[in-house]
Formats: structure tokens, sequence, C-alpha cells
């Protein structure tokens, strides 16, 4: 899919106004949260995507070949292994495309310059004295983190960082979200979830149409139904595919276990913690109305 298509489909603001989710407010939460736009610049900004169109890459191709190679050149059942939540034979099928078209430098080069490039010129217009503090007390607690049964994190940090406040402040985000996102996945896991259920239980918990996100990681009506029959047998979904009381309080202990896993990064932050939660927040709404991330809160909710 070509990145005008997805830009219609994700970034555009919907027709009709939608009240954000209700989640979480825990430090940890509200970091994600303020960092996600950020964390994403280099998969939705239009100056990567074409980048990566020149490369002879798509959207899809571009995003995951682009975020896999910060493992290297991995096998593809090691990718499916550490994106964790995209249907096997697609997500493979999508990585072997990528990396036929493009070389491990060539897509991460065009992964960083476009969004260091596009980031520098949405923030041209901020205090750039805050930007490189913020940027700085961010980077020196992720990279401090433990990397232990985090693949994704580990592998990114180990790539050389971008030169100037902007590049490490993007850096740094997407660091942040690695390190979330591995650590959400073990708490899923952990919970006895598969890829399809996890990802419907978080559709239910966050009040999105069923089916409607599992959709955009490659799985159709078949993986919907499975993923809503092993949530009714714990106990989690009801006869309708609505989310129980039991199902609420197994995607809480979900989210808390997650954040728990958070607890370094937070305790490392420590004052800077609202200050960075506060300057991300409107720096990341800056990257919302400039329609370099979906404008749907859900889908920022989601992850």
């Amino acid at each position: 899919m070509d990145y005008d298509t997805i830009a219609s489909v994700f970034l555009d603001p919907p027709a009709a106004h939608h009240a954000g989710p209700e989640v979480p407010t825990t430090p940890a939460r509200r970091l994600r949260d303020a960092l996600e736009p950020l964390a994403t610049h280099g998969i939705w900004c239009r100056a990567t995507n074409e980048r990566y169109e020149a490369l002879g890459l798509n959207f899809m191709t571009g995003y995951v070949w682009g975020r896999a190679a910060a493992l290297g050149e991995p096998s593809p059942g090691v990718v499916v292994s550490s994106f964790g939540v995209f249907e096997p034979a697609f997500l493979t099928a999508t990585y072997q495309e990528g990396r036929a078209a493009a070389s491990r430098a060539d897509v991460l080069t065009a992964r960083a310059d476009g969004a260091v490039q596009s980031l520098t010129a949405l923030l041209a217009g901020e205090d750039h004295a805050v930007l490189g503090e913020i940027a700085t007390a961010l980077d020196r607690a992720i990279r401090a983190q433990d990397g232990a049964a985090r693949p994704l994190f580990s592998g990114l940090r180990d790539l050389p960082t971008p030169d100037g406040a902007v590049a490490r402040l993007w850096r740094a985000a997407e660091l942040v979200r690695e390190h979330r996102g591995d650590g959400h996945l073990a708490a899923c896991i952990s919970a006895g979830l598969d890829a399809p259920s996890m990802t419907v239980l978080t559709e239910a918990w966050l009040g999105m149409p069923p089916g409607s996100y599992l959709a955009t990681r490659g799985y159709g009506p078949e993986a919907l139904s499975h993923a809503e029959v092993k949530l009714q047998e714990h106990g989690w979904l009801d006869e309708e595919g609505l989310i129980t009381l039991r199902g609420f309080d197994a995607r809480n202990h979900i989210e808390a276990t997650t954040d728990a896993s958070e607890a370094g990064l937070v305790s490392a932050l420590g004052v800077w913690l609202d200050d960075i939660v506060h300057a991300a927040s409107a720096w990341s709404t800056l990257i919302v109305e400039a329609h370099a991330f979906p404008a749907d809160p859900f889908k920022r909710a989601a992850g």
C-alpha cells in the first residue's frame, strides 16, 4: 500500500470527532502516550516514506524492514517473534519483500534521515534549549535500562545515535516505545494470550470495534473468531463479544504489569518525568496537527 493511501486512511482527521478512550494515568502510561507520535515519526512521516519509495519500498515493507533492521538481518521467525502481534505469514512475506528491495544500511539511513528532517522542520519554532535538555534527560534514562529479554529495545539501542538534539529526542522516544513494547508482550504472554487474543482484548478494553485493530496486523475474520472464543473461555468477553468485569480486571492487570516493567525508567527520570510529559505532549500535538500521526485517539491509545 502506498503512502498517500495510508495517509488518507489514517492521517487525515476523521469526519466525526471521537472522544478518546479512558486510559490509566500512571507515570509510565502518561510517558508512553505523550511520546507515541514522536517515537513513531520514522514510521508515519512523509519524508521517511518518500525515501523508502526511492528504495522500492512501500509503507508496510518500509515499516517492517525499517523496524526489524535494528535486529540486524534476522530470520523471518525472529522478526515474527520480536514484533509479536502480526499474522506470521503476512509479516514474513512483508519482511522478505522489504529485504529483497533494499539493504539494511539503506533502510536504516532512510528511516533516520527522514524522521530527523521532518521533526526538525516541525519543531523549528520550539525553544531548542528546552528541547535539548529534554532530549538529554530522556536519552540518559532510557539508555541506562536493562535490556534483558527486550530484543527490539536492545537492537535499537545498539544503533549509532543520530547527531543533534532533535535526533536524540526521536531516538530516545522510540527506545522508550520499544522498551515498553517488549515488556507489554511479556505481560500478555504471561497472561496466557496469543497475538490475536491480546489484540482483541485491547480493542474491547478501549472500546474499539471488534477486529478493527486486528485487521491492521494482517489477521482476518477467522482469527477474530478464534480470539473471541479464547477470551470467552477465560470469561473476559461475553457471548456478544463485549468485555466483562473480569476482562477489565485482567486487562488492567496486564497494563499494571507492563507499567511495573517500566519502573526503572520512571525512577531514573525522577523529577524530569512531568516536564518530559508536558513538553512531549505539546510536540506530539504539533505532529498530529501536521498529519504526521493518526488523528484517531483510539489508534494512539492502542499503540
